[in-house]
């Protein structure tokens, strides 16, 4: 079901995905729009190819991640990791982002409390903070289409999700750039929420064979626990097995927090809001009201961070769903990418 936010997002899901005449040929309208689009990202990589356009040292050991496609595909969870795996081996992370939302800066600063977290547009004067307040390596959550930005890694994200979707750029598709543009990558990484691990299998092989010498590695964004919003007490996923849940998700791909949700065992009710929504106080209060005709609220760490200091106390809090990276494929040739960025 949707929330009191717009079904835009529904709208989008149906033009990129659906097979019906009307989506097809609403697709055809779009084509022109999308050939300037395609040429339009052309021109702009030849410009930084060829020396035309600069690309900017950022002065520490730098890790870019991004996606080919418009949201969904989990690189936030994915850069929040690979920071943690810096901090780890010792060293300081510092996470670059543009800061569109204001919500994936309190999300990062949760998942990764050891790590520097600058939100910027101006990925140089974030990176300048950043080592001022001691960032020793630089995480760029969001960045595979900042050719601005030399990187000493270059990661690639693909949600298994957009294996079926049509191949045409925005507006007509999903995609930012085409497939040629996984050249760049020093690695593709193809993540899961909802599809099958044959679904993901297939598409890295598909992958493998479109830029044969890179590597490819596969990954589960899977629920591993469920804390609570306000009191942060930690809980097995299987406490909402078998039980009436409501999921509420301002997410890009909300369907895919659902199904992750079930695969805890849950009984789901999906409520959706469009991507960053900023909630009101009419929009907690129609939740909260919600929430009363449920054994439990879920809700992502992304609508955590702006509901909790706006959740009424005499309601139940909700859980929030705590996701990790499950290495599928591929994770000793992530884990020697990651060496090897600072190494260089």
């Amino acid at each position: 079901m949707s929330g009191r936010a717009s079904g835009s997002q529904r709208v989008v899901r149906w033009l990129w995905t659906a097979g019906s005449p009307a989506a097809r040929l609403a697709r055809v309208g779009l084509l022109p729009l999308a050939g300037l689009f395609r040429a339009a990202v052309a021109v702009r990589t030849a410009a930084y190819d060829r020396g035309f356009l600069p690309a900017h040292d950022l002065g520490l050991p730098t890790v870019a991640i991004g996606n080919l496609s418009v949201g969904g595909s989990g690189k936030t969870p994915l850069a929040a990791w690979f920071a943690h795996q810096y901090s780890i081996m010792g060293w300081k992370p510092g996470i670059l982002l543009r800061g569109h939302g204001g919500d994936e800066q309190l999300v990062h600063e949760r998942l990764v409390p050891e790590a520097v977290v600058e939100a910027n547009p101006d990925r140089v004067a974030g990176a300048r903070r950043a080592e001022a307040r001691g960032a020793e390596v630089l995480v760029l959550d969001d960045a595979y289409q900042r050719l601005d930005v030399r990187r000493d890694l270059n990661v690639a994200v693909v949600a298994a999700e957009t294996s079926h979707a049509v191949p045409w750029l925005l507006p007509a598709g999903p995609w930012r750039e085409g497939w040629e543009a996984l050249e760049r990558a020093d690695l593709v990484i193809v993540t899961r929420k909802r599809a099958s691990p044959e679904v993901a299998d297939e598409f890295a092989d598909r992958i493998a064979q479109r830029v044969p010498g890179r590597q490819v590695a596969q990954c589960l964004l899977g629920i591993v626990r469920l804390d609570g919003m306000l009191s942060g007490a930690r809980h097995e996923p299987e406490l909402v097995r078998g039980r009436k849940v409501l999921a509420s998700a301002g997410v890009a791909d909300p369907e895919a927090f659902a199904a992750q949700v079930r695969a805890a065992g849950a009984r789901v009710r999906l409520v959706t809001w469009d991507d960053h929504h900023a909630y009101d106080g009419d929009d907690v209060e129609w939740l909260a009201d919600r929430a009363a005709r449920a054994d439990f609220v879920v809700v992502t760490e992304k609508d955590a961070v702006k509901l909790r200091h706006r959740w009424p106390a005499e309601v139940a809090e909700p859980l929030v769903a705590v996701l990790d990276v499950m290495w599928e494929a591929g994770e000793d040739a992530v884990h020697a990418a990651i060496a090897a960025a600072v190494e260089r």
